[in-house]
């Protein structure tokens, strides 16, 4: 059965939004000082939206576009926060400085109208 136009248009509206949210959210880290490395690093473990680095410090970043901050909390739940750890991991093995480096995953909840929150070492 083929998919109706209504939820292709709506899948690649979220599509959009997501790939907003991510560039809004690397933007908002490079204003706080942060290098970005990577953007949608794939592993077969699983994806982490942006890795970023500010001085001795890897942040992990997940990224949540939902309507209020609760929400995006909420949406990256154990299974989730266990395979960002996992593709962290395949990320920090490839790295020959890994063992001079401090990890920390972190939350970026985008909400709309608003100015992204960034949630420090999130889980």
């Amino acid at each position: 059965m083929a998919k109706s136009t209504s939820q292709t248009s709506s899948r690649k509206k979220a599509q959009r939004y997501g790939h907003f949210s991510e560039a809004l959210a690397a933007f908002a880290l490079r204003l706080k000082g942060y290098k970005i490395l990577e953007r949608n690093f794939k592993t077969k473990a699983g994806e982490i939206d942006i890795i970023a680095r500010k001085g001795d410090l890897i942040a992990i970043v997940e990224v949540k576009a939902r309507r209020d901050l609760n929400q995006s909390v909420d949406a990256v739940g154990y299974q989730s926060q266990q395979r960002i750890k996992s593709a962290a991991n395949w990320w920090l093995a490839g790295r020959k400085d890994a063992h001079l480096v401090s990890l920390r995953f972190d939350i970026i909840a985008v909400q709309p109208w608003k100015w992204p929150t960034h949630l420090e070492d999130a889980f």
